[in-house]
């Protein structure tokens, strides 16, 4: 393998906007990580020299657990085989899950058993995106990167009203009790707020009472700095330590290692610049994402709206959508940025709609959900690089978790890095797509809760909001 130097962590994420979210606040803290879509192969791997953290942009948050538990299974095994100290199951930072549907307990379960752990910590806040935990309940601004208003979890207007996974429950370690029977302690704020020496005998009292996850409450950066500090004493590269959460789990290890001297943030990134030409499909249906995309249309944008219904009755996806790339391309061509997308939010009269068409099909509400995301995300993603091999695309913003990584997947993307940072948790990356015409591509993947009103354009512009 062309790596000189240690691995520091491997993570597996639970979506792909997820995922890009922990590959930036890595890649600030001078750690060299590559976003891989598959678990990689150490052919894989030779490629990039110098690599300190890998990670793996997974599709499990719009799973059901018998199915996660096949995919997380060999993932975790061949990240653990990877040699690094620390192992991340990397969550949304809204803890989107269900008993149902995302799992975070079967996750948790999966990685208990093939890491044999003595304890898993659990970290979910994250300060710099607007989320924070006291004394275990879960608190989150409306918007990423914005000056949205901050929210308890179960009363978040968007959160609450998850079409999948709708949030009622703030306590996590109840909302967790739902999909696992490991018991759950908590480290709170005011434990963190004490000495370091008077933390790690909490810590190690609560693993000695049989407590098999450890939730941190976080409410500060110095509180990160402070986590990083205690879980890194439990992990070895002949025995990871696996771990559950947010990015807020890369910036605790990121400003630790910093700390200790064994990475220095980078802090000199280039401006991203504005593109030549930029493409948005949405697969999201939050109300923030819905914002940006009035907002974009407003400030010269052409909107289309995706006929998700043709494309829930469609036998030939591929046909289906060969009029929207010809239209894309056409506007592209006039100058003109493009949002194509697939809901408005979910009063959008199309997600009624496709929801009939899939109840008559037989499917079930929770098969729906993943159903919806897998063939929309493949439209959306066709689409994408159909316009690429047509015309020569500058940079792509795709919106939207759950759909995401069927878009990169159908874009027959293999690895991502960064290469500008844009808003908090989507930074701007560079597409390494073999035998693709995404290869190279600039591309920004951005979850439904992230950026302010004017993202789009702010993207556009290649401005850091």
């Amino acid at each position: 393998m062309g790596n000189t130097r240690k691995l520091l962590l491997a993570y597996y994420g639970d979506d792909f906007t997820g995922s890009t979210d922990a590959l930036e606040f890595l890649s600030r803290a001078g750690i060299k990580t590559v976003l891989f879509i598959e678990p990689p192969t150490p052919q894989m791997l030779a490629r990039y020299d110098g690599l300190q953290a890998v990670g793996v942009a997974g599709m499990t948050r719009a799973m059901p657990p018998d199915e996660m538990k096949l995919i997380l299974q060999p993932a975790f095994e061949a990240l653990k085989a990877l040699g690094a100290s620390h192992v991340h199951y990397k969550v949304c930072s809204t803890f989107d899950s269900s008993p149902q549907i995302g799992s975070i307990g079967q996750a948790i379960n999966v990685g208990a058993e093939v890491f044999n752990a003595l304890f898993i910590p659990l970290l979910v806040a994250a300060p710099a995106l607007g989320r924070y935990c006291i004394f275990g309940n879960l608190f989150a601004r409306m918007g990423i990167g914005s000056q949205g208003e901050i929210f308890r979890l179960d009363r978040h207007p968007s959160m609450s009203l998850h079409p999948v996974t709708p949030a009622d429950e703030s306590d996590l370690r109840l909302h967790l009790s739902r999909q696992t029977e490991k018991a759950t302690g908590l480290i709170d704020v005011l434990v963190l707020a004490e000495s370091d020496q008077s933390a790690h005998e909490k810590l190690a009292s609560q693993i000695n009472s049989g407590k098999q996850v450890i939730l941190f409450d976080a409410l500060t950066e110095e509180h990160l700095s402070a986590i990083g500090k205690l879980i890194d004493k439990y992990a070895a590269c002949n025995k990871p330590l696996f771990s559950v959460g947010s990015s807020g789990i890369s910036m605790a290890l990121g400003k630790h290692f910093t700390e200790q001297e064994i990475v220095q943030s980078q802090n000199n990134w280039p401006t991203a610049g504005k593109a030549e030409n930029m493409l948005v499909v949405s697969g999201s249906c939050s109300p923030v994402t819905a914002k940006q995309i009035a907002y974009a249309v407003d400030h010269g944008f052409a909107e289309i709206a995706l006929d998700t219904p043709a494309i829930a009755n469609s036998t030939n996806i591929e046909r289906t959508v060969a009029f929207y790339v010809n239209m894309i391309t056409e506007l592209l061509d006039s100058g003109i940025p493009v949002i194509i997308h697939t809901s408005l939010g979910n009063d959008d009269p199309r997600f009624a709609q496709t929801y009939q068409i899939f109840t008559a099909k037989g499917l079930t509400p929770n098969t729906i959900g993943t159903k919806t995301a897998e063939l929309f995300g493949t439209a959306l993603g066709l689409i994408a690089v159909g316009v690429a091999g047509k015309k020569p695309l500058t940079r792509i913003i795709i919106a939207g978790g759950d759909t995401s990584g069927y878009v990169a997947r159908a874009m027959g993307i293999e690895a991502v890095e960064m290469i500008a940072p844009l808003s908090p948790g989507a930074p701007l990356c560079k597409a390494y797509a073999p035998g693709s015409p995404a290869h190279g591509l600039e591309v920004n993947f951005k979850g439904g809760q992230v950026g302010s009103e004017n993202y789009f354009e702010t993207v556009l512009q290649g401005k850091i909001s």
